[in-house]
């Protein structure tokens, strides 16, 4: 198994307008959840993956099951509850050009992950333990759980990803910048926004955060500079990876999730910084170009063409 993550996943509804949501009639389903995003980019790009959590035993847990699992990833280890049901997502287009989300996922299935549900062997027959910085937030026992991931994966071998993405709907910001930061210091890999980087650090430097989080240990630090690019370092090469121009923007829900899965990507392939870094960019470009989280993240030849790199045939 190239790559393993954990996390809730939700089905998410698509407004068919624009406006706040009670003067919305339909919508359009689809798959959301970070851990899950990254995998199924992950698949498309041609690696073995795997995904756990859990599901209400339900039509839409059902739907979110068979959905990532059509797209080639493992779900061998999800377990469905009858008790809890699956968390929900709305989307609402309205004042920004960031859709609002609001959601419905307290007391889901997948917040009651645990200890328990960390299955070692799994974990460790993985070369990279992806994780982000939303399941710590579901609950305390799911928080426990990320811990009891981490442990397993450091001590087997298994490098860690870690992607922060700060939710302050789902805790404060004083629980999150403790538990975030202290979860960083396990990372091999961590991939924050500038935005978020300076919501827990207090520091609008980019090269400063690079510099804090490889003193913490971290190998490859990856800061997402939105329409920008980012800036990727290691301990001993660094540079600015300018980002790739999208002229019509459809939703960028998503587009963190498609940055990680390329920079993994080019991780796994022993590409060069820079060409990690446009795998990175040009995922997360690319999944700006469709409605829905993961509808736009291309296959490998895809991505090629996108980056300029393979001719496309149109005709």
């Amino acid at each position: 198994m190239d790559v393993v993550s954990f996390g809730e996943s939700l089905v998410v509804f698509n407004p068919d307008t624009p406006g706040p949501l009670r003067q919305v009639n339909g919508f359009r389903k689809s798959l959301g959840g970070a851990e899950s995003n990254v995998l199924i980019a992950l698949a498309r790009l041609g690696h073995k993956v795997g995904w756990f959590s859990k599901l209400g035993d339900d039509e839409f847990g059902r739907y979110i099951l068979n959905s990532i699992r059509a797209e080639g990833v493992d779900t061998s280890q999800v377990k469905m509850l009858k008790q809890e049901s699956t968390g929900l997502l709305f989307k609402e287009n309205y004042q920004s050009s960031n859709p609002n989300v609001i959601y419905y996922r307290k007391n889901s299935a997948a917040s009651t992950l645990n200890i328990d549900d960390i299955n070692e062997d799994y974990l460790k027959q993985a070369k990279i333990l992806h994780f982000t910085g939303i399941t710590p937030a579901l609950s305390s026992s799911a928080r426990e759980a990320v811990f009891k991931a981490v442990e397993i994966a450091k001590t087997n071998g298994v490098l860690v990803s870690f992607d922060p993405n700060l939710r302050l709907k789902l805790w404060s910001l004083d629980e999150a910048r403790s538990t975030i930061l202290e979860l960083a210091h396990y990372a091999d890999i961590i991939m924050p926004g500038i935005d978020e980087a300076e919501l827990l650090l207090g520091i609008k430097d980019v090269e400063a955060i690079a510099d804090y989080f490889i003193a913490q240990g971290s190998k490859t630090v990856a800061i997402k500079l939105g329409s920008e690019g980012c800036y990727l370092r290691q301990e001993s090469e660094s540079r600015y990876i300018p980002g790739f121009k999208v002229e019509k923007v459809i939703d960028t829900v998503g587009a963190g999730d498609g940055f990680a899965a390329g920079l993994l990507a080019g991780i796994l392939r022993k590409e060069s910084l820079e060409e990690t870094g446009k795998y990175a960019n040009g995922i997360g470009a690319m999944a700006t170009l469709a409605q829905g989280d993961s509808d736009g993240y291309p296959y490998f030849e895809q991505l090629l063409e996108f980056m300029g790199r393979k001719q496309r045939i149109e005709r």
